[in-house]
C-alpha cells in the first residue's frame, strides 16, 4: 500500500506539474479567472510568479517522492498541498466559478467534481505515506540527495521559464500546428447540447411556462411575457467556440477607427497563405521585434498573401497605436481569451492555409524575411 500510494501520489504530482510547466502562461490565465471570481483582480501581477512556483513545486515534489529524496519532508509538504487544495477544489466543485479547474492544464481536462474526488484519493494516500514514510526506499544516498534535489528544482524552474518566454514546447490547445480551425469549430449536431425553447405567458396575474408545442399562440386571454432557452441535455462542445474576427477600418469622415464586417470565413477559407499577427493587448505588447513583423507584412504584400493583425484592444487604442507606429497593417478585432489561446505570445505570428495552422512563432523566433521563409521552400 505504501508503494502504491507513493506511485499514485508521486506520478500525479509529477504529471500535473509537468503539463502545467509546459504552459505556465495558460495556468496563470486560469489563476486570473479565479481572482476575478474572488474580486481580487488587483492581484493579476502575481498570477504568473505564483503559477511558476506552483508548477515547479508540484513537479519537484512528484520526482522527490518517486525517487525517495528527503522522504520525511517531501510527504509533509505534499500533505500541506493537499490540505490546502482539497477544500479549495470542494468549493470549486460546489460554486463552479470556472468549468475547468486547470489542474492538468490543457493536456487532460476533467470536471470540477472529478478533481475533488481525485484529491480525496491523493489525500488518503498522502496520510498513509506520512505515517509510513520510513518505508519509502530512497534511490539516492544521503550525500547525493542535495545535488539531486537542486538539479530537479533547477530543471523545473528553467523549463517553466523557457515556456514563459518562448512558445510552449508541447501544444495541447486546439490551435496547435497541424490543426484545422474549421474542423475544431464543428460538432456533430447529434452530440451537441439539447436545448428547449420555453415561452412564458401570463393570465390573471399568474405566469406559466409553455413548450413550442403547446404555447397559447391563438388564445388572446394569455399575454406573452418572455421567451428563454433551457438546457435539456448537456452534450459535447467544439474545441473552438469563440473564434470570430471582425475587420477594423479607419473612417475618414468620422476621423476614427470603427469595427467593420465579420471576415472569419474569409480568413479560414483562403486557399493561399494567411499571416495572423496576434497581440491580445496593444498596451502590453512588446515592441522589441516590431520591425520583423513589418518585414513579414511586406513579404506578404509582395507575394500576394494576406496579413491581418488581430487584437482585443479597443478601436481607439488601435487608432492611437497605429498613429504612433504607422505600420499599415490590416487590423482586426477578436476575443481576448481566444487570442491568448491561439498563441502564448504578445505579439506572436501564425501562418494559416485554408484554415490549417502551418506554423507559429513568438517575437524572439520570428522568421527573418531576409532569409528563405518556409512558405517559399514549399512552392
Amino acid at each position: 500500500m505504501v508503494e502504491l500510494s507513493r506511485i499514485i501520489v508521486g506520478a500525479t504530482f509529477l504529471f500535473s506539474g509537468f503539463v502545467k510547466a509546459v504552459d505556465p502562461l495558460g495556468f496563470a490565465y486560469k489563476i486570473e479567472d479565479y481572482l476575478v471570481e474572488l474580486g481580487l483582480a488587483g492581484l493579476f501581477s502575481l498570477a504568473l510568479p505564483v503559477a511558476v512556483v506552483i508548477v515547479t513545486a508540484e513537479f519537484a515534489l512528484g520526482v522527490f517522492l518517486l525517487t525517495g529524496i528527503y522522504r520525511k519532508w517531501t510527504v509533509r509538504l505534499i500533505f500541506l498541498f493537499m490540505i490546502f487544495f482539497t477544500p479549495l477544489t470542494l468549493w470549486i466543485a460546489i460554486a463552479n466559478p470556472v468549468e475547468d479547474c486547470g489542474c492538468f492544464g490543457d493536456a487532460f481536462i476533467i470536471s470540477n467534481w472529478q478533481t475533488f474526488y481525485k484529491n480525496l484519493v491523493l489525500l488518503a494516500g498522502t496520510i498513509l505515506l506520512i505515517m509510513q514514510w520510513r518505508q519509502i526506499t530512497p534511490l539516492f544516498s544521503k550525500k547525493m540527495e542535495p545535488a539531486a534535489a537542486l538539479f530537479i528544482l533547477l530543471l523545473g524552474v528553467l523549463f517553466s521559464l523557457h515556456n514563459v518566454y518562448r512558445l510552449p514546447v508541447l501544444d495541447f490547445r486546439p490551435y496547435k500546428i497541424g490543426a484545422n480551425i474549421p474542423r475544431q469549430m464543428f460538432i456533430d449536431p447529434n452530440k451537441a447540447d439539447v436545448l428547449e425553447t420555453v415561452f412564458i405567458y401570463s393570465k390573471d396575474g399568474v405566469e406559466k411556462e409553455f413548450s413550442e408545442e403547446d404555447y397559447p399562440w391563438n388564445d388572446s386571454t394569455w399575454i406573452f411575457v418572455d421567451m428563454k432557452t433551457k438546457l435539456v441535455k448537456k452534450g459535447e462542445k467544439p474545441a473552438i467556440e469563440d473564434f470570430a474576427v471582425e475587420a477594423l477600418y479607419y473612417n475618414e469622415a468620422a476621423g476614427s477607427w470603427t469595427v467593420g464586417g465579420d471576415i472569419t470565413d474569409i480568413i479560414l477559407s483562403d486557399p493561399s497563405y494567411t499571416f495572423l499577427m496576434v497581440a491580445y493587448s496593444l498596451e502590453k505588447m512588446s515592441l522589441r521585434h516590431l520591425e520583423r513583423f513589418r518585414q513579414v507584412h511586406r513579404y506578404a504584400a509582395e507575394n500576394g498573401y494576406s496579413f491581418y493583425f488581430l487584437t482585443a484592444s479597443s478601436a481607439d487604442a488601435v487608432g492611437a497605436w497605429e498613429q504612433n507606429h504607422r505600420t499599415g497593417f490590416q487590423f482586426c478585432h477578436a476575443d481576448e481569451r481566444e487570442l491568448k489561446t491561439m498563441i502564448r505570445a504578445n505579439p506572436g505570428l501564425m501562418l494559416l492555409k485554408e484554415g490549417t495552422v502551418i506554423n507559429k512563432w513568438d517575437g524572439i523566433r520570428m522568421p527573418d524575411m531576409r532569409e528563405k521563409l518556409e512558405v517559399k521552400s514549399e512552392k
